[in-house]
């Protein structure tokens, strides 16, 4: 390492994986720096699930207890036609006990604070600043902010998000590695409570999904809809996210209208395309990548769970070769690529079964909500229908 004192290390992303990896790496002895593009921890967000590998890292955190309290409280999906009628409906209550699954959804920016305030007394952050330039030599890693001074690292990490500016600044330009899956999403808080306080509500029509997730008392709205890549649609133009949302949905049934006319008016809508991150390696030199930024897998594969998981396995790699950190990027990889390959190669499928091209599709995904497995439902509905989260984007 460049110094005899404990290793410092940059992270760029204060959201799930970050955070994640500040906590641990302080344990583990070195001294982590968060750097987030935002103003502060952001207040908004949809719901997440911490579930399977990621359990086990939040008890060991203390953070579980926690995370129980700030839960969604959500015990079932329904499925209404155009009319609102109920034609399909899971139990998630039910499915859970029968799975023996000990997972807990929250909202994301939930997850995210209840991870920072687990561990802001032994990292450093700077909040509304950015990485603008990485320079790394066989001893560590020059940065430069938009704001505060260059300073240097021994290590830099990247865990901003299927965006990431750690990934163009250290491996390339974004088109290289993420691949669009042909659907957008969309989000947009109601500003009210939902209807039904404990049932995520979903329509669909063919190419197109709209929900209505209570959250915590106040209703989120979520758009998922088949559309071909537009070329290079920019994050910041929300005029065109509301062009290409009532081009969509024009015509729609059940709450469509109403909900296309607040997005008309919104200032809050957030959108994006839903993506996957395929990347040979997660690291060149004393710069890594962790979470969306590494591996997306987008709004259909437990992206928080993993992020949670890989940022442990990160830290425990790191720990483990501290003057080796090429190695121990490289055992990370390996380790953590076994829970994300089954995740990325299931998009497809999820994608069919939240979306359905055809209204036979629909029908189909419908019946199948009465007949499914609970572990098969509880897989793939909680984590795409109810646990549709925002990528970040840096």
């Amino acid at each position: 390492m460049a110094t005899t004192s404990a290793p410092t290390v940059l992270i760029s992303g204060a959201g799930i994986a970050g955070t994640t990896l500040a906590y641990w790496l302080a344990r583990h002895g070195f001294r982590p720096t968060v750097v987030e593009r935002a103003a502060g921890l952001r207040s908004s967000g949809s719901p997440v699930d911490v579930r399977g590998p990621a359990v086990p890292v939040a008890e060991r955190m203390g953070v579980l207890p926690g995370l129980r309290e700030a839960a969604t409280r959500v015990s079932a999906l329904s499925f209404v036609d155009a009319a609102g009628r109920q034609v399909g409906r899971v139990d998630l209550g039910a499915l859970r006990r029968a799975a023996g699954r000990r997972e807990v959804e929250v909202t994301r920016a939930d997850l995210a604070r209840i991870l920072h305030d687990a561990g802001r007394d032994t990292a450093e952050y700077l909040f509304g600043d950015t990485v603008t330039a990485l320079r790394q030599d066989p001893d560590g890693v020059d940065v430069d902010f938009a704001h505060a001074a260059p300073r240097r690292f021994d290590l830099v990490v990247g865990a901003d998000g299927l965006h990431s500016t750690t990934r163009r600044l250290a491996f390339g330009p974004e088109a290289e590695f993420v691949e669009h899956l042909g659907l957008y999403v969309a989000t947009l808080p109601l500003g009210g409570p939902a209807e039904r306080a404990t049932e995520v509500v979903l329509h669909n029509a063919p190419g197109r999904m709209v929900s209505v997730h209570p959250v915590r008392g106040e209703a989120l709205a979520a758009f998922v809809f088949r559309h071909p890549g537009v070329a290079g649609p920019d994050l910041r133009d929300t005029g065109l996210h509301r062009r290409l949302l009532t081009e969509a949905y024009r015509g729609g049934g059940w709450r469509i209208p109403e909900l296309l006319d607040r997005v008309r008016g919104a200032e809050d809508l957030w959108f994006d395309a839903v993506s996957r991150v395929r990347i040979d390696r997660w690291s060149n030199g004393r710069i890594g990548l962790l979470g969306d930024a590494a591996s997306s897998v987008s709004l259909f594969g437990d992206g928080s769970t993993l992020a949670m998981a890989g940022a442990h396995t990160l830290a425990e790699e790191l720990a483990a070769a501290p003057g080796d950190p090429v190695a121990a990027f490289a055992r990370y990889r390996a380790r953590h690529r076994a829970l994300v390959d089954p995740r990325q190669g299931g998009v497809a499928t999820a994608a069919a079964l939240l979306v359905p091209a055809t209204r036979a599709g629909i029908a189909a995904r419908n019946a199948a909500t009465r007949l499914w497995p609970a572990a098969a439902a509880l897989s793939w509905l909680r984590a795409t229908a109810a646990g549709a989260g925002r990528p970040s984007a840096r």
